[in-house]
């Protein structure tokens, strides 16, 4: 099975990224995690990029906030999928992050999730890595499936939930 690659700018966005690792590890895929800065160690993110498809990797995600380059600069390094996080940082709620991770040049893109949304990131790469690998996309059914039983349980209870807040 393909690794996913989880680089983050900085180990401020680890609680953000830390979503991600959950995600893959209920989905039993391989990662590797590393601290790149697109600004502070740009050679070595991009020998990281330039690499990660002879090194096993099958999507890469990236996750920074504030200056948000890092998913830009890994997926012109690249030509595997790149999923970009931005994360919020201090000024302006997660807004910079996101527009600098989804304004990308043409030929050079980056798949962008929901600030934060670290979760989503590693199912994204996980349907990707899911079209050649049968027993994972079925664990991805099973994980939908289960969703959403848990919602059709809470509409079940809804009733009940309304019978009680009104007493």
């Amino acid at each position: 099975m393909k690794k996913v690659g989880i680089v983050m700018g900085s180990d401020s966005d680890l609680p953000v990224v830390k979503k991600a690792v959950d995600m893959l590890n209920m989905l039993e895929i391989p990662y590797e995690v590393h601290i790149y800065s697109a600004h502070r160690t740009p050679v070595q993110a991009a020998d990281f990029a330039k690499n990660a498809r002879d090194n096993g990797f099958g999507a890469i995600i990236a996750a920074a906030g504030m200056a948000a380059h890092l998913a830009g600069a890994i997926a012109a390094n690249t030509t595997l999928p790149v999923i970009g996080i931005p994360c919020k940082g201090p000024s302006f709620d997660g807004m910079d992050a996101l527009l600098s991770t989804v304004q990308m040049p043409t030929g050079i893109p980056v798949a962008t999730v929901a600030v934060n949304g670290a979760a989503n990131a590693a199912i994204l790469c996980a349907q990707i890595i899911a079209v050649e690998d049968s027993s994972l996309a079925k664990r991805l059914e099973d994980m939908r499936c289960s969703d959403a039983m848990k919602v059709l349980e809470k509409d079940a209870d809804i009733y009940k939930k309304l019978e009680d807040l009104n007493k």
